[in-house]
């Protein structure tokens, strides 16, 4: 099983660089292309702020962009909402995020979450968005639908896949906006056939566990963030990346991540310093 796993492509309705210089249409578009090469896929997995601004043209261009790319190899597409998206636009472009799922889950608040199995493996969506907010949260109904799923294991195991990391670095602001309940799911996930769980929003790599299983955070395709700053900053550079994920061998899972070549190349995006941290950790985290 080999997994392109996507993350942060921050697309908007106009499809130019936003007021920083990031441009989410330009990074995809280059990324995919760097990626030419790359033929042997089962499936692509986009884990949420699929859209910046929560357009339709987004949505839709994201689709046209990535379906184009999968298509050409016959892998299967998968996307989650992340804090940036619209629960009303994504449905209405991308569905489940799943072409033809075997269970989706609605919640009362629009929460969609969905099942397919690829090749013997169950891949699993969740929505962890949590509207006008930067954290993220799995709703008791969801956690609960989960349960269910992984009541029967799937043939060779269950990858789960949304946008907030249920794990953070000793960095205030991924602390404040990870997955505000990682522990319920942690409880629902102990002893089951969860052996990977894909993230992404802090648009930096991660290797870490939950209980049994391995998670990775994926860079984001728009920008990645840079760690070298001062603490209590954040700095994102440019430079388009992803993460292949390889499923079923030996020693998996085995994951790296590919770097698309841009001249600006590690060249700031933007900077925002202390203050500025905590007044989004202030605005944008749990009460």
């Amino acid at each position: 099983m080999r997994i392109l796993h996507l993350s942060d492509t921050h697309l908007d309705a106009a499809g130019g660089p936003d007021v920083d210089g990031a441009d989410g249409t330009a990074a995809l578009r280059l990324l995919l292309d760097e990626l030419q090469y790359l033929d042997d896929l089962d499936a692509v997995v986009v884990t949420g702020d699929v859209a910046d601004d929560g357009s339709r043209e987004a949505y839709t261009r994201a689709g046209e962009l990535v379906s184009a790319y999968a298509g050409r190899r016959r892998a299967e597409v998968f996307y989650t909402t992340g804090n940036h998206d619209d629960r009303g636009a994504f449905r209405e472009v991308l569905g489940s995020g799943h072409r033809q799922p075997e269970a989706v889950y609605e919640g009362a608040a629009g929460e969609r979450a969905a099942v397919s199995t690829v090749g013997g493996w169950r891949l699993i969506t969740l929505d962890t968005l949590v509207p006008g907010k930067g954290y993220g949260h799995l709703d008791s109904g969801q956690l609960e639908w989960l349960r269910e799923r992984l009541a029967a294991p799937a043939p060779l195991g269950t990858v789960l896949a949304f946008h907030h990391p249920p794990v953070a670095l000793d960095v205030p602001v991924q602390r404040a906006l990870g997955l505000e309940n990682a522990g319920e799911l942690a409880e629902i996930i102990r002893g089951t056939d969860v052996q990977l769980v894909l993230c992404g929003h802090f648009h930096l790599q991660i290797l870490a566990r939950l209980e049994q299983a391995t998670v990775w955070v994926t860079p984001g395709v728009v920008n990645r963030i840079d760690l070298t700053g001062r603490p209590g900053t954040v700095r994102a550079v440019h430079g388009p990346s992803a993460s292949l994920v390889r499923l079923g061998t030996p020693y998996g899972p085995l994951i790296h991540t590919l770097h698309a070549r841009v001249p600006r190349m590690g060249e700031t995006v933007y900077e925002a310093d202390e203050a500025r941290v905590r007044m989004a950790i202030s605005r944008l985290g749990p009460a």
